[in-house]
């Protein structure tokens, strides 16, 4: 594959060998590439607020700032023009089934080498979509977890941010200090975010999102009403 020298990718993964194997499996295939690093979403989404002329995401689902597929979709409502290929250790068939739904490019395991890597992304930069040949995602949706799923990518990139937080457990007045935005504001976001997942209160969107995320969003109750 020939690439210009302009080509952009970022590698967001907390734990640096990996984002050096990464970088390796990158530079084999796109010689002239440039690669950012991020080991927190914090430091992702402050790469891409400076610029987010960015030709490819690979993003570890489980790195400081994000639970489960929290990240994902907000980067694909923030940023639906840049491809994301979620790499992780955990490779199950629901795992890499709801990854794809949530509109990753494709899905690498952690568990396989440079070489693989290197084949991932070079189908990835070429338009294809990836996923491990050995998975099995012929298994029928679960209805309800289809509606959820559904109902969760109508939340806009700051619901989204806002769901995070909550399932942290912070309060209103502390999700509003972290995004620099009215307490007011935050509590407009938080009805729109029940309305939308049709739920009645905070610790059931909490729920609705863990639930959604196959329990890998991580929850704490919220006390605030």
């Amino acid at each position: 594959m020939t690439a210009a020298s302009t080509t952009r990718l970022v590698i967001a993964d907390d734990h640096p060998l990996f984002r050096d194997a990464l970088r390796q499996a990158i530079a084999s295939v796109v010689s002239q590439a440039k690669i950012d690093e991020a080991g927190s979403f914090e430091d992702l989404t402050g790469l891409l607020e400076q610029d987010s002329d960015v030709d490819l995401i690979l993003l570890d689902l489980a790195m400081p700032g994000i639970s489960g597929f929290s990240g994902l979709i907000y980067l694909r409502a923030q940023y639906p023009a840049i491809p994301v290929v979620v790499v992780s250790a955990s490779d199950d068939g629901g795992t890499i089934r709801r990854s794809l739904d949530f509109g990753a490019s494709g899905f690498i395991p952690k568990r396989f080498g440079v070489e693989t890597l290197r084949d991932a992304i070079l189908k990835v930069m070429e338009g294809d979509v990836w996923v491990p040949s050995d998975i099995d995602l012929s298994s029928v949706a679960d209805p309800e977890m289809t509606r959820l799923r559904d109902r969760l990518v109508t939340l806009t990139p700051q619901q989204v941010r806002v769901l995070m937080m909550l399932s942290e457990g912070l309060l209103n007045k502390q999700i509003a200090y972290e995004l620099g935005v009215s307490e007011a504001t935050i509590k407009a976001h938080v009805s729109a975010i029940l309305q939308k997942l049709g739920v009645e209160s905070r610790t059931q969107a909490v729920i609705a999102a863990a639930k959604i995320a196959g329990h890998q969003w991580r929850q704490s109750t919220p006390s605030e009403g």
